[in-house]
């Protein structure tokens, strides 16, 4: 569980995030969204140490990462995994050296075991037999499967993901949704998503927080959602008239999403 604590952070002396206070849950898709410039993308490097809060607490399970070591910031590392909006692999490396990649940096396991261990999380996302290929040889949403792999290699607690649908079609998006559920389920981690699909709002937002202009707006679940009177919210999600509509069709007939 992370705990977000009275959090600001300011650039030259305005505040981007405003008293931020929130928890994102173990064994939940956890998403942030909001709109371009509300803060999220801020809000998610002041945990993951990208950049360092002007004020407040950031506890993973009770441990203050703001006022950590810089040592105890690099131990508190290895505890995380991270899915970048691009995969971000490395295009000279085969999928399963770029799995292994994290194992060889901060591991203690000999060569073999590092091997084994990619193996594994490449079958656990569906890529067995892709080891030998390169990224260019396959496809974007494939790439993205090859980065949730790399990013569980070291059994994180936290796993964070900035747009991991990015780019995707809706149908390969929707497979990237069930996989980083099913994934949070199996090993009970945080995962914290940064996200401005809807549909991954709709289907996996087991706990959202919704930033509006640096504070948090608003928080609950998917299921919420429709029958929320926050018009900042329903104006964010139901942006087109088509979806308004659909909003207004479910609310008047009862319906439940």
């Amino acid at each position: 569980m992370i705990e977000i604590k009275n959090l600001y952070k300011s650039f030259d002396g305005k505040d981007v995030l405003k008293d931020i206070n929130t928890t994102f849950l173990d064994g939940k898709t956890n998403l942030i969204i909001g709109q371009s410039g509300s803060g999220k993308t801020v809000l998610m490097k002041n945990l993951v140490g990208l950049l360092e809060p002007t004020s407040g607490q950031v506890l993973y399970d009770g441990r203050d990462f703001v006022s950590m070591s810089k040592r105890e910031k690099v131990l508190m590392r290895r505890e995380m995994g991270m899915i970048f909006q691009s995969a971000a692999l490395f295009d000279s490396m085969t999928v399963l050296e770029n799995v292994m990649f994290p194992l060889d940096m901060f591991s203690t396991m000999n060569l073999r075991e590092r091997i084994h261990r990619a193996q594994e999380c490449l079958d656990r996302v569906n890529l067995k037999g892709a080891d030998e290929k390169f990224p260019g040889e396959i496809s974007g949403g494939m790439q993205k499967r090859v980065a949730i792999a790399r990013a569980i290699a070291l059994n994180p607690k936290y796993l964070f993901c900035d747009e991991p649908n990015s780019g995707l079609d809706p149908k390969t998006s929707l497979v990237i949704d069930e996989l980083l559920q099913s994934i949070t389920r199996e090993f009970n981690m945080t995962t914290i998503i940064n996200t401005h699909d809807m549909n991954s709002v709709m289907g996996i937002g087991e706990n959202i927080i919704f930033i509006y202009e640096g504070h948090k707006e608003w928080q609950g679940e998917s299921s919420q959602i429709m029958g929320s009177d926050n018009t900042r919210l329903t104006d964010f999600i139901f942006a087109s008239d088509l979806l308004k509509n659909m909003r207004q069709m479910v609310i008047s007939h009862g319906l439940h999403v």
